[in-house]
């Protein structure tokens, strides 16, 4: 399968840099809070669908560690053409690596195709909130020193624009909700180290390609610290990491159909007026 690639649109991220980070990571031990955090929300969410999935399908950047949770699936890596036969699988989670995505709806439509009949698409990546008082600081204390701004965070998708981006790629009942967390870290470069440990610095292909200025630094390790502290103990600062969850079905006769326009048989206005005097 060929997916069409959009030339005239600059690229965001660095493939080679992002691998090289993961391997890193992975070579020092991952530090992988999140990853289980969201494996543990996919697990109560496969629970209440109360269905046996029997070939499940892994598509993520981080096998070791969303392997080793879901050891029955047959794991896959987050490339541009995601390695999936087509009708192969009832359940397909794609796992923390959309978020890097050149084409995020090109990523959920191959999940789609690999999809049975009403099979489960599950993804999780970081939202757009992701680390906003790290992107806010960097951006003051770079503008104040030189001047200038570098791309040092990468943009991530709206929860709005995530969910609209199921049905663009052919799954049905789409659902995009949002689980918000609170890290608490000792200052500024004990929140870089355990991002790179993540394998989640930044491999933005604009990337500033020499290492930031020590003031520039300094000065937003300063900002945060004014502006974020942790609340239980204040010489910490406190940050913010939103995962998104996506879920969408692959199109089936069995599945609830919503009505045709024009079709119900009382009124709006009727149905109000029954409510108020039930309810004076």
């Amino acid at each position: 399968m060929k997916i069409p690639q959009d030339t005239t649109r600059p690229a965001l991220t660095d493939t080679d840099a992002l691998l090289r980070q993961r391997d890193r990571a992975r070579r020092a031990g991952f530090v992988n809070l999140f990853h289980q955090i969201a494996a543990d929300e996919i697990d109560d969410r496969l629970i209440e669908v109360n269905r046996t999935f029997t070939a499940p399908a892994l598509v993520t950047g981080f096998p070791e560690i969303w392997g080793a949770r879901f050891p029955q699936a047959h794991v896959v890596a987050d490339d541009p053409v995601i390695d999936l036969q087509p009708g192969a699988h009832d359940l397909v989670i794609h796992a923390m690596s959309l978020h890097w995505a050149e084409d995020p709806i090109g990523q959920i439509a191959q999940c789609r195709r690999a999809l049975r009949e009403d099979g489960l698409f599950i993804g999780v990546c970081f939202g757009n909130q992701t680390l906003a008082e790290l992107r806010a600081a960097l951006a003051q204390a770079e503008s104040e020193i030189t001047g200038g701004l570098s791309p040092r965070v990468l943009p991530m998708g709206e929860i709005r624009d995530m969910g609209g981006l199921l049905q663009r790629a052919g799954l049905a009942l789409p659902v995009a909700d949002l689980l918000s967390q609170r890290a608490s870290y000792r200052d500024l470069m004990h929140l870089g180290r355990d991002l790179r440990a993540m394998g989640e610095g930044n491999a933005m292909a604009a990337r500033l390609r020499r290492p930031t200025r020590r003031d520039v630094i300094g000065r937003a390790a300063a900002i945060l610290a004014a502006h974020h502290p942790d609340r239980d103990d204040p010489s910490r600062i406190n940050v913010g990491f939103d995962l998104v969850f996506l879920t969408g079905w692959a199109p089936s006769d069995s599945q609830p159909k919503p009505l045709r326009p024009g079709s119900a048989k009382t009124a709006l206005s009727d149905a109000l007026n029954a409510i108020r005097k039930q309810n004076p």
